[in-house]
């Protein structure tokens, strides 16, 4: 969808969008140096791992070294996230990023862009989220349905040691088929570029910025190539005018953003190595990998209006070689944060610790696995949503599973991590023609997508544009006979590019959630052994 409203960009121009306004812009004359610091991708990684590894604690210490050094220079400073705060820890999930959120707020942040984890929520979670943050959550592509104006701030200007800098957020619009549909159902994700191409001009007519960034979470894909993926930031920096934007601070693809000498991806990136970001229509586009492994540094020379990148680094945060050496030198916790944080970390181990049951071989629930082919974690997870209800078959989007289960005792942590959105167990009674007609569709959603059908107790084959073979637990089906299957409440709301099932004749919502019935399931059936999956 390609469409923007002016009178709405105009009206917006004039809310309180602006903080430390400067009275005046630098001289054209003056050369002024910038130090962008940023990150993105965070998933609940307040605390550091099991092996020590980034942790916000860390990172507040190697930021703050960075701030001295950059300002003893006579730096000005920014420092920013690509989004997706939420989901991937319970002891953060459990607290709705609260530690998270409030963490960030005193490490400094200047502003963020929000992500599609961030709706994983209802939207008043969203909002407490954005009263415990003292920077903004800026996205300016996202608007209501029923007006069509911005859902959230879209943009702010700040003032860094006389530096003026214009941010404007910008989400994938891939959020509104990723996202809970229960969730962002009252929302419009607009094509980015001629937002930004608009806002951009007013706000340069308005507030004449020294800088104008992009900080968005649409991802990074080399040369546009996207594929199954929404467009993103070399996208996004091909289809404005030159010009409109100096660098795009990204995230959503996970990837540490780097291009080797002869413009290729830099797929092999490990700590310590140099970095070189990407750059697209005279737009640097940059991004620190996940979970706030790095801190993502660059430095720009501004003169006589020109913007220069003087140099680039991702400085790793207490992160371990593949010999569980620390590859650079160890960072410090800073006390200050440590101790902040640590009462979060107290309250949500206790909600989560002690063994439910035992697996005797490694379910691997990786991202390459589970949206590529058939995992046994999938099996064991639809097994036991379909226990829950009684079903015949079950299925669930790849996306779905986020994380794997090592062999031996099982936690209920280790089962959040595989399930952290709480999505409930719904079912539909099908008739055998009626069933056909739905796995027709999605049977075919592609590899590397997050619907990648995972699925137990159906047999099928695809022969050409037709569905073939179709069994239910062995049987063939029968046109006439009823059958029941087990979904998630995200798949059945149309998540993932689903079809809509919750207005169809027999379909069921429970209360029971799919962390809720995987533990109960290991519980009843430990030890968990692979070979019957």
């Amino acid at each position: 969808m390609r469409f923007i409203i002016p009178s709405l960009l105009a009206l917006s121009l004039t809310a309180c969008y602006s903080t430390q306004q400067s009275t005046t812009q630098a001289a054209d004359n003056t050369t002024r140096y910038l130090t962008v610091l940023h990150t993105n991708d965070h998933h609940g990684r307040f605390w550091h791992n099991e092996d020590g590894e980034y942790g916000m604690a860390a990172r507040k210490t190697l930021l703050d070294k960075l701030r001295a050094q950059a300002h003893a220079k006579g730096h000005s400073v920014v420092l920013l996230s690509g989004g997706d705060i939420n989901t991937g820890v319970p002891e953060s999930d459990l607290q709705h990023a609260e530690p998270d959120f409030k963490g960030m707020s005193m490490l400094g942040y200047d502003a963020m862009a929000i992500g599609n984890h961030e709706f994983d929520n209802p939207l008043d979670v969203l909002d407490k989220q954005i009263g415990w943050s003292n920077f903004p959550l800026l996205s300016a592509n996202i608007l209501h349905k029923h007006n069509g104006e911005p859902a959230y701030q879209p943009y702010t200007v700040i003032e860094k040691q006389g530096l003026k800098i214009a941010i404007i957020g910008l989400t994938t619009v891939d959020t509104v088929k990723i996202a809970n549909p229960e969730f962002v159902g009252g929302l419009d994700f607009v094509d980015p570029a001629p937002v930004t191409t608009q806002l951009s001009e007013q706000i340069k007519a308005k507030y004449s910025p020294d800088v104008t960034i992009a900080v968005t979470h649409m991802g990074h894909y080399h040369d546009a190539a996207y594929g199954i993926n929404a467009p993103g930031d070399v996208t996004l920096a091909r289809n404005v005018p030159a010009g409109t934007l100096d660098m795009i601070i990204g995230g959503h693809s996970q990837e540490p953003v780097c291009i080797d000498e002869n413009g290729a991806e830099d797929s092999a990136y490990v700590p310590g190595k140099a970095c070189q970001p990407d750059q697209q229509n005279g737009i640097w586009i940059m991004q620190a990998h996940e979970w706030g492994k790095y801190v993502g540094k660059a430095v720009f020379e501004i003169s006589q209006g020109k913007k220069t990148l003087q140099s680039y680094e991702l400085l790793p945060v207490n992160l371990k070689d593949e010999q569980g050496q620390w590859a650079t030198n160890y960072i410090e916790h800073d006390p200050q944060i440590k101790a902040f944080l640590a009462p979060y970390q107290k309250a949500g181990e206790s909600k989560i610790s002690g063994a439910v049951g035992e697996v005797d071989a490694f379910l691997d629930g990786r991202r390459n696995t589970v949206r590529f082919k058939q995992s046994p974690l999938g099996d064991l997870v639809i097994k036991a949503q379909m226990a829950a209800v009684g079903a015949d078959f079950g299925l669930i989007s790849g996306g779905g599973i986020r994380a794997s289960i090592k062999a031996g005792e099982v936690s209920y942590k280790d089962i959040l991590k595989v399930h952290p959105f709480r999505n409930r167990i719904t079912y539909i009674d099908w008739r055998g023609e009626q069933l056909i007609d739905y796995l027709s569709v999605v049977s075919r959603f592609p590899p590397d997508s997050g619907a990648y059908l995972q699925y137990h107790g159906i047999e099928f084959d695809i022969q050409g544009d037709k569905l073939t073979n179709l069994k239910i637990q062995g049987k063939p089906v029968e046109p006439g006979k009823t059958y029941r299957m087990s979904i998630n409440s995200y798949n059945a709301a149309g998540g993932d590019g689903y079809p809509v099932l919750t207005d169809l004749p027999g379909f069921t919502a429970t209360d029971s959630t799919d962390a809720q019935v995987l533990k109960d399931y290991i519980e009843r059936h430990s030890p968990i052994k692979r070979s019957a999956l």
